[in-house]
């Protein structure tokens, strides 16, 4: 009997007790002239020695405004090379980087910031037609410890850059005369010497389905070692370049990302404020970039694009694609078509600073069909210097091999809690440190890991479990479906029934109930059939691309009632 657990060594990769300031004081000595960052839209770019000192002046006009090492500096934006300063500014000055999602509602944004307890909101004036001023001016009533708010296009972003300009020009007190050194940078270096890798340094909110959300606590230590081995793993160098269609806020573009870029000398190339496919191309042709990020909605919105074939993404290498699993047929055109020979798939959740799990590049006699299999049914093996386990939900006994369980995490890369929420926390870290996942999974023979659903969107259909993963992934080589989600829905003779939603193809014009049982006869058990088939035109989807399941249901059981009268 072999249990599902396993542990990944790091070999040459080693982990580094550096904050992320010091990452990146390496980094500008090494690289100082190598191009750092790249805001397509604008045309805006930096070399490393251009990132640090823009870094410093938004560092010092933190320090300005009084901002202690521990306290809370928000930001509420969409994603910016400013989005890049801010992050990079806050963890130099020791502040906790609170992490806010762009689509926040006034309430959402009231309390994370008032839970986090933020002292200084960096936002944007204006995001997708909402007027981001008022909706902060409407929150910041019941944020007791809010104290400032810069806001990123007015003056007042100029006003926090003008008072750090201050601290640099100090003057000597009583006397008038200026400092013969720069007062400002003294001071960030003796902030910066009394920092400590294991500081909480950044708070990430997750989006729960009941109740509010979870700020989970990540540290210097989780977050940079964590980008450090990603990138590694993608054979990273000072020549790559990472076209980041993803959202900043979230720590699949700030760790991954940008992170991953700084700890190695690359560029990080931000597309666009918000996904938009054809910037991204266009991105990914113009900066010549190496490596692209996404998840499977974002890569399938790029292959359909009707002027797909006219980009160039010869320069494209590798990449990661993140957050649910990718449709095998999909995935044989990102590698064909976009050159991405070496992606990788990578799974974690923000309590694992993100990644957890991460397909390796092929071995010289791993067959091509091998490597489709594991980039398409598994999410990779461990993480160096993390362990896995696969429990039984009920018992938290380590299943065998092969068995479906709950996937658990353990090492350096667990958030150090939820914060201001210990018995959140005790939820989710049991006392031996495992972070449950509250996803199911099942580890092979090879130690690939599958993900085959989230305990609680398991279908449980007249006594039997169904796995709504199964289904997609043979719905989706269906001639007219493009994209397919299933849903379990209330039923009365079986508790909940099954529910595909569609997004059909180009070209078909619709699809009926009994084409797909037809299309799943002799291929998929009855009771995994679905009964039910909605045509949809597109699924609701999170800020960082992930189709938002409890949403997509809750709509389906609202359209099978029909109108109202």
């Amino acid at each position: 009997m072999t249990l599902s657990y396993a542990s990944s060594p790091g070999g040459e990769l080693t982990l580094t007790g550096q904050t992320i300031g010091a990452a990146l004081a390496g980094t500008t000595n090494q690289h100082g002239d190598r191009e750092a960052l790249v805001e397509e839209a604008s045309g805006r770019r930096w070399s490393y020695a251009e990132l640090d000192a823009s870094v410093a002046e938004v560092a010092r006009g933190l320090l300005a405004y009084g901002v202690a090492a521990g306290e809370r500096v928000a930001t509420w934006a969409p994603s910016s090379a400013e989005w890049v300063l801010v992050q990079l500014a806050a963890v130099r000055v020791g502040a906790i980087l609170v992490s806010l999602n762009p689509a926040y509602g006034t309430d959402e944004l009231a309390y994370a910031l008032r839970q986090s307890g933020t002292s200084i909101l960096v936002a944007a004036g204006e995001h997708r037609g909402t007027d981001c001023r008022a909706v902060v001016r409407a929150a910041r009533t019941a944020c007791p410890d809010l104290r400032e708010v810069v806001h990123l296009d007015d003056a007042s972003w100029t006003a926090l850059l003008a008072a750090g300009e201050r601290v640099a020009c100090d003057t000597v007190r009583g006397t008038g005369r200026g400092v013969a050194h720069d007062a400002g940078d003294d001071e960030l270096a003796a902030r910066a010497a009394s920092l400590s890798c294991d500081d909480p340094i950044n708070i990430q909110y997750t989006s729960g389905t009941t109740g509010h959300p979870k700020g989970a606590t990540l540290s210097h230590h989780s977050i940079l070692n964590n980008a450090r081995i990603t990138g590694s793993l993608l054979r990273y160098t000072e020549h790559d370049r990472i076209c980041l269609p993803v959202p900043l806020y979230h720590t699949f573009g700030m760790v991954v990302g940008v992170l991953a870029a700084v700890s190695h000398g690359a560029c990080a190339v931000i597309p666009a404020s918000s996904f938009d496919p054809a910037a991204t191309l266009h991105a990914v042709e113009r900066e010549r970039c190496t490596s692209l990020y996404g998840v499977p909605t974002m890569f399938i919105a790029e292959l359909n694009l009707p002027d797909f074939a006219t980009y160039d993404l010869s320069t494209l290498r590798t990449g990661i694609m993140g957050g649910s699993p990718c449709p095998a047929e999909v995935m044989k055109r990102v590698i064909a078509e976009m050159h991405l020979s070496e992606i990788a798939i990578a799974y974690g959740m923000t309590e694992t600073s993100p990644i957890a799990t991460q397909t390796l590049l092929p071995a010289a006699d791993e067959s091509a069909l091998l490597t489709l299999r594991r980039r398409t049914e598994t999410v990779g093996v461990a993480h160096p210097y993390l362990e896995l386990k696969v429990v039984d939900p009920v018992t938290g006994r380590t299943v065998e091999r092969g068995e479906r369980g709950e996937l658990c995490v353990r090492g350096y890369s667990v958030m150090l809690g939820y914060w201001a929420e210990p018995e959140r926390t005790a939820e989710a870290i049991d006392v031996a440190r495992w972070m449950h996942t509250g996803d199911l999974a099942v580890m092979g023979d090879d130690g690939y890991v599958q993900i085959v659903g989230r305990i609680k969107d398991m279908i449980i259909r007249g006594g039997e479990n169904v796995y709504p993963r199964e289904i997609e992934e043979f719905l989706h080589a269906h001639p007219k479906i493009a994209d397919v989600q299933v849903v379990g829905v209330p039923d009365e003779k079986y508790g909940e029934e099954i529910a595909a939603c569609v997004i059909l193809a180009p070209g078909a014009r619709a699809l009926t109930v009994d084409e797909v049982a037809a299309y799943c006869e002799g291929h998929l058990a009855r009771f995994k059939t679905p009964r039910l088939v909605r045509v949809v035109a597109d699924f609701p989807l999170t800020a960082s691309g992930k189709v938002r399941k409890a949403v997509l249901r809750e709509e389906t059981v609202e359209a099978l009632r029909g109108p109202r009268p």
